[in-house]
């Protein structure tokens, strides 16, 4: 299957392009964001990887080229290291990851990345003999280590880097200040927050959705494009946040901690077969 069969996109205008992947059948599939600049294109999130994304842009025309020459730099931005979404940083050359997860993303760290994927999820295998249980995410080499405040300059639009953990220490979301965009990975979308997760923190997420609400009180946040679902504006994400504030009390953080002991065994056993 070639690469244009995978993916699918949707123009969203100002630059801004939705991608998905067509065969991942799943609840984990995650958002791929392209955000076209006049200097340099960025794509938020890569997906699984089991088709070239670059190839993709090209052959689906969507990586213009710049004035007089050739095609703009275009950097890969995980907002996280889980599989659903860094898979794909390994067509990348240029990769940006929070700090937090770097070592994790340059040793393949395939427990920390959560990797759990399904042969019944790919309703098409990407290749002959191909098998779900061989899945993996390889070593990437980031290029950018991204920190709170960094600014990710695409010429004509300047993407804020926040640091938001909680789903995974190294979460972040990408606040695009002049538009009023926030990209917000896992951080936050419209449905469950998950936070049971090998290195989910409840403390964390909780103060990371009360800077959510403080954005939106701030009137800084018009429309969120998230790693998962669909698209939804600022009063849906002040519910989100405060809905998850209220119900992370004790007997949340109790169970929550049960969850993450039972999660952390069946991914390492997962991976264990996976390697052996």
């Amino acid at each position: 299957m070639s690469a244009l069969e995978w993916f699918a996109h949707k123009p969203l205008g100002d630059g801004i392009f939705w991608i998905q992947e067509r065969f991942y059948e799943s609840g984990n599939r995650a958002n791929i964001w392209l955000v076209r600049g006049s200097q340099r294109d960025v794509v938020i999130d890569a997906g699984l990887g089991l088709r070239s994304l670059p190839d993709y842009l090209r052959a689906a025309g969507l990586l213009a080229p710049a004035e007089g020459a050739g095609p703009r730099p275009l950097l890969a931005v995980a907002t996280h290291v889980h599989f659903d979404h860094s898979g794909g940083l390994q067509h990348f050359e240029e990769v940006a990851v929070h700090s937090a997860e770097a070592a994790a993303l340059l040793r393949g760290d395939n427990y920390e990345a959560v990797t759990w994927l399904w042969e019944r999820e790919v309703a098409r295998p990407p290749r002959p003999g191909w098998r779900a249980r061989q899945f993996r995410v390889p070593p990437v080499r980031p290029t950018r280590l991204l920190q709170e405040g960094d600014v990710i300059s695409l010429g004509d639009r300047q993407l804020t880097v926040m640091h938001m953990p909680g789903h995974s220490r190294g979460s972040i979301c990408l606040h695009d200040k002049d538009r009023k965009i926030l990209f917000s990975g896992d951080v936050v979308y419209d449905g469950s927050m998950i936070d049971w997760l090998p290195y989910s923190r409840v403390s964390d997420y909780v103060s990371s959705c009360q800077r959510l609400m403080e954005l939106v009180d701030r009137g800084l946040v018009e429309k969120v494009l998230p790693g998962h679902f669909n698209i939804f504006g600022a009063e849906r994400l002040y519910r989100l946040a405060s809905n998850y504030i209220a119900q992370a009390g004790v007997c949340h953080k109790v169970s929550t901690c049960a969850m993450r002991s039972l999660a952390s065994i069946a991914l390492r056993i997962t991976n264990s077969r996976a390697t052996s």
